[in-house]
Protein backbone atom coordinates (compact mmCIF):
# COMPACT_ATOMS: atom_id res chain seq x y z
CA UNK A 1 0.00 0.00 0.00
CA UNK A 2 1.40 3.56 -0.51
CA UNK A 3 0.64 6.49 0.47
CA UNK A 4 -1.39 8.07 -2.48
CA UNK A 5 -4.28 4.52 -1.16
CA UNK A 6 -3.89 6.41 2.46
CA UNK A 7 -4.47 9.84 1.04
CA UNK A 8 -1.30 11.00 2.17
CA UNK A 9 0.01 10.47 5.99
CA UNK A 10 -0.29 14.39 5.89
CA UNK A 11 -4.18 13.58 6.35
CA UNK A 12 -3.62 10.91 9.00
CA UNK A 13 -3.19 11.47 12.84
CA UNK A 14 -3.57 10.81 16.54
CA UNK A 15 -6.00 12.78 18.97
CA UNK A 16 -3.28 15.27 20.68
CA UNK A 17 -5.11 15.06 24.00
CA UNK A 18 -4.75 11.63 24.14
CA UNK A 19 -1.40 10.84 23.14
CA UNK A 20 -0.35 13.83 25.60
CA UNK A 21 -2.76 12.00 28.15
CA UNK A 22 -0.86 8.09 27.55
CA UNK A 23 2.39 10.16 27.61
CA UNK A 24 1.61 11.97 31.01
CA UNK A 25 0.08 8.83 32.72
CA UNK A 26 3.78 7.11 31.85
CA UNK A 27 5.66 10.05 32.94
CA UNK A 28 6.10 9.64 37.12
CA UNK A 29 5.07 12.96 38.49
CA UNK A 30 7.91 13.04 40.99
CA UNK A 31 10.33 13.32 37.79
CA UNK A 32 9.26 16.54 37.19
CA UNK A 33 9.45 16.01 33.41
CA UNK A 34 7.40 17.46 31.04
CA UNK A 35 6.28 16.39 27.52
CA UNK A 36 6.73 19.30 25.38
CA UNK A 37 3.87 19.72 21.77
CA UNK A 38 7.05 19.67 19.51
CA UNK A 39 7.79 16.06 21.13
CA UNK A 40 3.98 14.94 20.76
CA UNK A 41 3.63 15.67 17.55
CA UNK A 42 6.88 14.38 16.73
CA UNK A 43 5.75 10.92 18.54
CA UNK A 44 2.05 10.99 16.60
CA UNK A 45 3.86 11.16 13.48
CA UNK A 46 6.19 8.50 14.19
CA UNK A 47 3.04 6.09 15.49
CA UNK A 48 0.96 7.10 12.33
CA UNK A 49 3.96 6.19 10.20
CA UNK A 50 4.37 2.77 12.41
CA UNK A 51 0.12 1.94 12.10
CA UNK A 52 0.67 2.85 7.99
CA UNK A 53 3.73 0.17 8.50
CA UNK A 54 1.91 -2.40 9.95
CA UNK A 55 -1.22 -2.46 8.27
CA UNK A 56 0.10 -2.21 4.97
CA UNK A 57 2.17 -5.51 5.26
CA UNK A 58 -0.67 -7.38 7.22
CA UNK A 59 -2.67 -6.37 3.96
CA UNK A 60 -0.09 -7.62 1.53
CA UNK A 61 0.15 -10.97 4.06
CA UNK A 62 -4.20 -10.88 4.18
CA UNK A 63 -4.28 -10.70 0.14
CA UNK A 64 -1.55 -13.37 -0.21
CA UNK A 65 -4.16 -15.90 1.76
CA UNK A 66 -6.94 -14.31 -0.77
CA UNK A 67 -8.68 -12.59 2.25
CA UNK A 68 -11.03 -9.54 2.27
CA UNK A 69 -10.41 -8.97 6.00
CA UNK A 70 -7.53 -7.98 7.81
CA UNK A 71 -7.06 -10.20 10.90
CA UNK A 72 -5.44 -10.58 14.49
CA UNK A 73 -3.14 -13.16 12.60
CA UNK A 74 -2.38 -10.70 9.86
CA UNK A 75 -1.32 -8.59 12.07
CA UNK A 76 0.90 -10.38 14.39
CA UNK A 77 2.62 -11.88 11.36
CA UNK A 78 3.48 -8.40 10.20
CA UNK A 79 4.83 -7.57 13.50
CA UNK A 80 7.01 -10.78 13.40
CA UNK A 81 8.06 -9.88 9.47
CA UNK A 82 9.35 -6.71 10.14
CA UNK A 83 11.00 -7.46 13.13
CA UNK A 84 8.50 -6.69 15.91
CA UNK A 85 7.83 -10.63 16.97
CA UNK A 86 8.77 -9.26 20.77
CA UNK A 87 5.43 -7.51 21.04
CA UNK A 88 3.53 -10.34 19.84
CA UNK A 89 2.67 -11.96 23.41
CA UNK A 90 1.61 -9.00 24.59
CA UNK A 91 -0.33 -7.68 22.12
CA UNK A 92 -2.39 -11.23 22.41
CA UNK A 93 -2.80 -10.56 25.50
CA UNK A 94 -4.70 -7.18 24.91
CA UNK A 95 -6.15 -8.24 22.53
CA UNK A 96 -7.74 -11.42 24.23
CA UNK A 97 -8.89 -8.33 27.01
CA UNK A 98 -10.34 -6.73 24.14
CA UNK A 99 -12.73 -9.27 23.38
CA UNK A 100 -13.59 -10.05 26.95
CA UNK A 101 -14.35 -6.46 27.18
CA UNK A 102 -16.70 -6.56 24.24
CA UNK A 103 -18.42 -9.93 25.50
CA UNK A 104 -19.73 -7.46 28.26
CA UNK A 105 -20.92 -5.19 26.31
CA UNK A 106 -22.74 -7.65 24.00
CA UNK A 107 -24.33 -8.80 27.11
CA UNK A 108 -26.11 -5.53 27.80
CA UNK A 109 -27.15 -5.39 24.87
CA UNK A 110 -28.83 -8.78 24.81
CA UNK A 111 -30.25 -7.98 28.16
CA UNK A 112 -32.44 -4.86 26.11
CA UNK A 113 -33.41 -6.90 23.32
CA UNK A 114 -34.38 -10.35 26.51
CA UNK A 115 -36.27 -7.41 28.51
CA UNK A 116 -39.32 -8.18 25.93
CA UNK A 117 -40.46 -4.27 25.60
CA UNK A 118 -40.50 -2.91 22.27
CA UNK A 119 -38.28 0.62 21.35
CA UNK A 120 -41.24 2.66 22.10
CA UNK A 121 -41.74 1.07 25.46
CA UNK A 122 -38.17 1.43 26.51
CA UNK A 123 -37.66 4.94 25.19
CA UNK A 124 -40.82 6.18 27.11
CA UNK A 125 -38.84 4.68 30.60
CA UNK A 126 -35.99 6.76 29.54
CA UNK A 127 -38.29 9.73 29.01
CA UNK A 128 -39.85 9.07 32.32
CA UNK A 129 -36.31 8.98 34.31
CA UNK A 130 -34.88 11.78 32.57
CA UNK A 131 -38.16 13.90 33.95
CA UNK A 132 -37.84 12.22 37.52
CA UNK A 133 -34.58 13.10 37.49
CA UNK A 134 -34.93 16.60 36.33
CA UNK A 135 -37.49 16.82 39.48
CA UNK A 136 -34.87 15.79 41.51
CA UNK A 137 -32.26 18.20 40.56
CA UNK A 138 -34.63 21.08 39.31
Amino acid sequence: MSDKEFGNNDDLSLPKATVQKIVTEILPPSSGLAFGKDARDLLIECCVEFITLISSEANEISEKESKKTIACEHITKALEQLGFSEYVPEIMEVASEHKEQLKGREKKANKLEQSGLSTEQLLAMQEAAFRDAAQRHG
